[in-house]
């Protein structure tokens, strides 16, 4: 396996969409022998977005715009993005949530780097859910919920 891919031999993308979010996304990591990061491509179209906008209290993400130009939603404030940006979204808690928008009306590609930790919680400070998950090796947990329902500790023990 070569430790390096061309961008122009990235063909095989798999596209998602659900109202305002779209994407197609294509995964680098497993193609260049990474480990520890994860690495891929997306493709947003005019007018959509990948994901709500989150925050990561584990795991860190860096993008690098390649073509195309949109807005970032980072914390409570909002920015234009252009080809050759480099976007840092570091753990934390709201102030460094984050979402990248196609405002274009060209597609929007760029390329996402990733730490790859196996636990995570995520907030989705526009709809004041929580996400939280396990992936490793044999473990397989993720849960999404809302912060209204939080519970006391020992409700419902026996």
């Amino acid at each position: 396996m070569k430790p390096f891919i061309n961008l122009d031999e990235i063909k095989e993308f798999s596209s998602r969409e659900k109202g305002k979010y779209g994407e197609s996304c294509a995964g680098i990591s497993e193609k260049i022998g990474a480990k520890k990061l994860g690495y891929s491509i997306s493709i947003v179209p005019p007018g959509k977005r990948v994901c709500p906008f989150h925050n990561h209290h584990i795991n860190e993400e860096m993008f690098l715009i390649l073509e195309g130009s949109g807005t970032l939603r980072f914390g409570s404030e909002e920015y234009s993005i252009k080809k050759h940006d480099i976007i840092a979204c570091p753990p934390g808690d709201r102030h460094v949530a984050h979402q990248i928008i196609n405002t274009s009306d060209k597609p929007l590609r760029y390329l996402c780097l990733s730490t790859k930790d196996p636990y995570d919680i995520c907030e989705y400070p526009d709809s004041d859910k929580i996400l939280s998950y396990c992936h490793h090796e044999n473990t397989k947990f993720g849960h999404v919920g809302y912060l209204k329902d939080k519970a006391d500790y020992y409700e419902g023990e026996l």
